[in-house]
């Protein structure tokens, strides 16, 4: 299963995640993709009910909105891949409540081990951004993307991560107010570079299902 965490449903973040997806269907794997910016539902409510000892609550969220039958068919998949563009530094609003929701009932606060979940789910992440790979390390947005991976491999076992940097933005960028950018280098990085980046989230996908 792929989330697209991006409000764009034909844009860079999806077309990685299609990419990925058809790589995990050649090695044979049943795939769809979710666009978590078609439901309605929100983040933790901090409720702590899936940490109770009692009440066979634990590893469960209580909230029930469109997200929930979403999440108990997630935690039943094979492989899941998390792609989101990065707004501010890190993942947007609807992925950042969409990864509280299907990682924190699972997340341990005990002393001899971090995660509840009985099996191993292998997981990536794909983050797109406007910023180069330079102004990346400069902003330090680095960071939450490895803060983010590590607490899906806690969880879940596995995790790995792809970043595609420096991102075609507009299809004019002449219409916006976006003169840090340079129309021609965006668009000789969209047909030269960007096809890279697509072969290698098909592999990625196709190494998540062949394992």
């Amino acid at each position: 299963m792929a989330f697209n965490g991006s409000p764009r449903e034909k844009w860079n973040t999806a077309t990685l995640l299609n990419k990925a997806l058809a790589g995990a269907a050649e090695k044979g794997a049943e795939t769809e993709l979710i666009h978590l910016y078609q439901l309605n539902y929100s983040g933790c409510r901090s409720c702590f009910t899936c940490k109770l000892k009692e009440g066979g609550s634990r590893g469960k969220c209580v909230l029930r909105d469109d997200l929930s039958p979403v999440l108990e068919k997630a935690w039943q998949a094979d492989a899941l891949i998390l792609g989101t563009p990065i707004y501010f530094g890190t993942a947007t609003g609807e992925m950042r409540s969409f990864f509280e929701r299907l990682l924190f009932p699972w997340y341990s606060y005990d002393i001899d081990r971090q995660s509840f979940f009985d099996k191993e789910i292998r997981t990536a992440l794909i983050c797109t951004m406007g910023a180069t790979e330079e102004r990346m390390m400069e902003m330090g947005y680095e960071y939450n993307v490895a803060l983010m991976e590590m607490f899906m491999k806690r969880v879940f076992g596995h995790a790995e991560t792809l970043v595609v940097n420096d991102a075609y933005q507009f299809d004019d960028y002449e219409l916006y107010a976006a003169s840090r950018f340079s129309p021609e280098e965006k668009s000789l990085r969209w047909f030269e570079v960007f096809p890279q980046d697509c072969a290698r989230a098909y592999d990625l996908g196709a190494g998540l299902a062949a394992n």
